[in-house]
Parts: structure tokens; C-alpha cells; sequence
């Protein structure tokens, strides 16, 4: 694995995302997590996993440098699969933790609301959807999971205003449900998953799924019109135009 490194001790798996110092989501790190996610669910040794970044980020959301690179058909798999990913995430059956370790925007958080509990590092970090503001459609899937957490009307100005929370905010919002200071992060969210994995799995599993039950069911409708329209978007020249201008910001930060 390039992007993502998999640890497992005493039946609990640790997904870290590893790509670069921000963690930017690409085509790879997405497909990697869609296959290790699926395997640790079937996997009967398995009862618990913590996701998790690296100090400072756990992830910048969506690499648009990359993925502003993609051709047509590239950028159709890439936007496919992250919807997949998003499911994949949603529907695992074993408590699921994320330990978010620092900024989490966009992709990063959608990654973070699929999880059952979510702590945070205390910090000047941001967590939250901005993709109205970068030209990205939000598809209903994304909504859907933001309004299980937060509600629906809370969900749907914070999405259209593309609002970045900060930790004492997200916390107030139900956003994130505990913070920590960085170096108790770790250890407080495997306290937490070891918690849940000390009831009957099959219980907790089951429970899970039937309070899921209508989410899942949202998550696994045909997606395809949504694709074309946000695809529609992202191709538009204004789109394009923006991104452009971001990935110049991105560049000469890095520089």
C-alpha cells in the first residue's frame, strides 16, 4: 500500500493515512481505502478500526492538483470511486473510530463522518465541508451523512455556506464528540473503540446496521445522475478557472 499504512494489534486495526504531509486524497489513497475497509470487515480476527492521519492534518480533503490533472475518463473512475469509498466507510459493520489528528476539510471530513465516534486534537485546526466555495456539486450522499450527525438544517447551512469549523466548534456542533491533546489522541480513541468491541458483535453489528438502516439505504441508490452532474461542473470552464487559481495558491505555499 502507497498512501495508507495498516497496523493490527490484539484484534484492533489502525488505518493511518499516509501520502505526503497533508494526506491529499488521490485516485490511489481512495481505492486502497476502499480495499482495506472491505477486507478488515470480513476479516473475523478483526474487531474494531481506528482511522487516523498524522500530526497535524488528517487530511486536506481532495488533491485537486492531481485530480484537476485527470482526463474525462480519469476523473469520472476518481469521482466514482470516492462515492464508493464514502459507502464502503458508512457500511462497515465493526466499531469504527476516527482519531482526527489535525486539519480535516472537505474529503477529510467526509472520511471522518463516517466513522461511529469521532475524536479530535486540540489545536488551531478546521474541520468541515467547503466544496460549494471550490465549485464542487455536493452530491446528496455527502449530505446525507453530514445531517446524521449534525441535523438536517444545521447540515444544509453549513454546506451551503461551505463552513470550516474550528475544534471548540465542531465540538459544540456534534461534529466531533471528544478532544484530546495530540499525544493522548491515540490512546483515548482506542479506549474508546475497545469499548465497543467489549459488547457482542454480532449485537453491536446488527444495532448499528438497523440505525443505519435508511442512511444505507440512501448511500446505495444509483448515483449516476449526481456524477454527471457534478462531472458537468467540474469540466466548466469557471470550474476550471478557479482550480486554477487555487493550485497556483497550493504551488507557490509549497514553494
Amino acid at each position: 500500500m502507497n498512501t495508507i499504512k495498516l497496523t493490527i494489534s490484539d484484534r484492533l486495526a489502525t488505518i493511518q493515512l499516509d501520502r505526503g504531509r497533508s494526506n491529499p486524497i488521490n485516485h490511489d489513497m481512495v481505492k486502497e481505502l476502499i480495499s482495506a475497509v472491505k477486507d478488515l470487515d470480513a476479516d473475523r480476527e478483526i474487531g474494531g478500526l481506528i482511522l487516523t492521519g498524522k500530526e497535524g492534518f488528517f487530511s486536506s480533503g481532495i488533491d485537486l492538483i492531481e485530480a484537476y490533472s485527470y482526463d474525462e475518463a480519469q476523473s469520472r473512475a476518481f469521482w466514482t470511486d470516492f462515492i464508493n469509498m464514502q459507502t464502503a466507510l458508512a457500511s462497515f459493520k465493526k466499531p469504527m473510530v476516527a482519531a482526527i489528528s489535525g486539519h480535516s476539510p472537505a474529503g477529510g471530513c467526509v472520511m471522518a463522518i463516517c466513522c461511529d465516534y469521532r475524536l479530535m486534537a486540540e489545536g488551531k485546526f478546521i474541520i468541515g465541508l467547503n466544496e460549494v466555495p471550490v465549485g464542487i456539486i455536493v452530491p446528496d450522499s455527502v449530505f446525507n451523512v453530514y445531517s446524521f450527525w449534525l441535523g438536517q438544517r444545521k447540515a444544509y447551512q453549513y454546506l451551503m455556506e461551505g463552513r470550516l469549523l474550528n475544534v471548540s466548534e465542531a465540538l459544540e456542533a456534534g461534529l466531533v464528540d471528544e478532544i484530546t491533546t495530540a499525544e493522548d489522541l491515540m490512546a483515548a480513541a482506542e479506549k474508546r473503540v475497545r469499548a465497543y468491541m467489549q459488547f457482542s458483535p454480532k449485537v453491536w453489528s446488527q444495532t448499528k446496521l438497523n440505525m443505519r438502516k435508511a442512511l444505507l439505504a440512501q448511500l446505495n441508490t444509483d448515483q449516476t445522475e449526481t456524477l454527471d452532474m457534478m462531472l458537468k461542473q467540474w469540466w466548466a470552464p469557471s470550474t476550471r478557472k478557479g482550480l486554477e487559481m487555487m493550485i497556483e495558491q497550493l504551488t507557490a505555499k509549497k514553494g
